[in-house]
């Protein structure tokens, strides 16, 4: 295969009358979801949309705006979706970033759509409009035949350290390459119903959607709003018959937490795999007490890298103060450490740079060469032949088993009283703590004060006096804030910024 649309219309043939996607208020099934598809497509062509060119959307996840977005694939370009709750000027970044001919929207945020982007130049349309016309079959076709594994498939951005925009671009190749060896590794296929718990502008959803493009799985749509609200949550688990979840682990902690099992349990779940974040034990072992019979895999990787590169299958309950490995890498990717000379670091203990080469990579950062160059390279170790690797910010060493354990991102590595201090120790530390359901430690540079913010019951006292019993003196945090909740991200991670904010913290 070198397109994904190969994956569609292999499983539209093999299973036509069996359920793709389904939300709240729709299904489809693969068949129609190829029809869908092959419509909003040959709208898009006719619209004047090119091979390898942008087409932008503007909406909330569900059945239509997935068959739109492949729509955007069978016109030989590609999608990128812009989360309809970013400010403005993000939005207007992003727009500045893919040049987009058309911007696909939806009913409910149409209005929204028409003011932010009649200005511009291009068209705004929406994907009811664009799902149901003709299929010009001889078009489709004529697209087709000029496409490559290369070519772009997807641009999802991400925030980067200054706030700016930074669009990565997934080709073909790496989806392929990636959904195959995902689904063989976990057993996924066609009795699997995935629970989508990820935005659509998020790769994560990935997970979802490609293995059912491939295998013939059924993704069941979770709003966004059903994880503020438990019992719905519980509920719409239950009643879709959801076997698989690939969650972030915020997600996870919010049903940990709010006491969902304690509603109901969905019984159905045979797999559960989560990442994004580093889950803390005490919350993942509340999923292993009412499912304890599901599959619990820890997945890690960057976005650059086509969701993941490394897993870990939990085969036990770990205690508060361990950190659940992120595991061995997954077949056709390479991921290593490099020290700080760029030397590859292999032993048991030692902490290094993780670094991926294969397959696997994107292809680079849109219209953006010089941070493109600073985080794709040659692989230094390699002065033979062409092997370019990404360097993914994150520090991590080696377990006595061989597995990759997660330490904390580069630039959460700081030098405090003159010694070297991991902030995700503290955290780590935090966890442990009877009462802390989650927790992150910052560092105000200026003031040089370790500031942990937490979730829990104990209070701030306690903590700390029950943290100097876990810490050295210099790892102890020089203040504590007990907040209600922790800022999330749009895509689910603890939001450093936000926090930083809260704690006045001065950088």
């Amino acid at each position: 295969m070198y397109n994904i649309l190969q994956m569609l219309e292999a499983t539209a043939e093999r299973v036509p009358e069996k359920c793709a996607m389904a939300d709240p208020s729709t299904c489809l099934t693969f068949s129609e979801l190829r029809d869908a598809a092959q419509s909003a497509g040959t709208w898009l062509i006719r619209e004047g949309v090119r091979p390898r060119t942008a087409v932008a959307f503007y909406l909330e996840k569900s059945c239509r705006a997935w068959a739109s977005m492949l729509g955007a694939v069978y016109a030989g370009g590609f999608y990128s979706v812009i989360d309809v709750r970013q400010p403005v000027g993000r939005v207007r970044d992003m727009y500045a970033a893919l040049e987009p001919s058309v911007i696909l929207t939806d009913a409910e945020n149409a209005t929204r759509a028409h003011e932010l982007f009649d200005a511009c130049d291009c068209t705004v349309a929406m994907v009811e409009d664009v799902i149901d016309g003709e299929v010009d079959t001889a078009l489709l076709d004529a697209v087709r035949r000029q496409a490559t594994d290369i070519d772009p498939l997807y641009v999802n951005f991400t925030s980067g350290s200054t706030g700016t925009p930074k669009g990565f671009v997934a080709p073909h190749r790496s989806v392929l390459d990636w959904a195959q060896v995902f689904t063989s590794t976990f057993g996924i296929d066609e009795t699997d119903v995935m629970g989508n718990q990820a935005p659509f502008d998020f790769d994560a959803t990935n997970k979802d959607v490609y293995s059912s493009l491939l295998t013939g799985a059924t993704v069941q749509v979770i709003p966004r709003s059903y994880f503020s609200n438990p019992t719905q949550l519980m509920d719409y688990l239950c009643e879709r018959k959801v076997t698989t979840l690939c969650w972030a682990v915020s997600a996870m902690c919010f049903v940990s937490i709010m006491g969902g099992f304690d509603y109901r349990v969905p019984t159905t779940v045979r797999r559960v795999l989560f990442s994004g974040e580093v889950m803390p034990p005490k919350q993942l072992r509340v999923w292993q007490r009412h499912l304890p019979e599901a599959l619990y895999v820890n997945l890690y990787g960057p976005s650059e890298v086509t969701c993941n590169c490394t897993y870990h299958v939990v085969k036990r309950a770990y205690a508060d103060d361990e950190v659940i490995p992120a595991g061995k890498a997954f077949a056709n990717e390479r991921v290593f450490l490099l020290d700080e000379h760029d030397c590859e670091v292999s032993g048991a203990g030692a902490t290094g740079e993780v670094c991926v080469s294969g397959s696997c990579l994107v292809m680079g950062y849109l219209g953006a060469h010089d941070r493109t160059a600073k985080a794709f390279m040659q692989n230094p170790t390699n002065t033979r032949w062409l092997e370019p690797m990404y360097r993914t910010g994150d520090l991590a060493r080696y377990d006595e088993n061989g597995d990759l354990v997660y330490v904390s991102r580069k630039d959460h590595q700081i030098k405090h009283l003159g010694q070297r201090i991991e902030l995700g120790d503290i955290e780590a530390a935090a966890h442990a703590v009877d009462g802390v359901e989650r927790a992150c430690c910052l560092y105000d540079a200026a003031r040089k004060r370790l500031v942990l913010c937490y979730v829990g019951s104990v209070e701030r006292k306690e903590l700390k006096e029950l943290l100097r019993e876990r810490l050295p003196q210099y790892m102890v945090p020089n203040n504590t804030r007990k907040l209600d909740e922790m800022p999330l991200s749009k895509n689910g991670k603890i939001d450093r910024a936000a926090l930083a904010e809260l704690a006045r913290i001065r950088r």
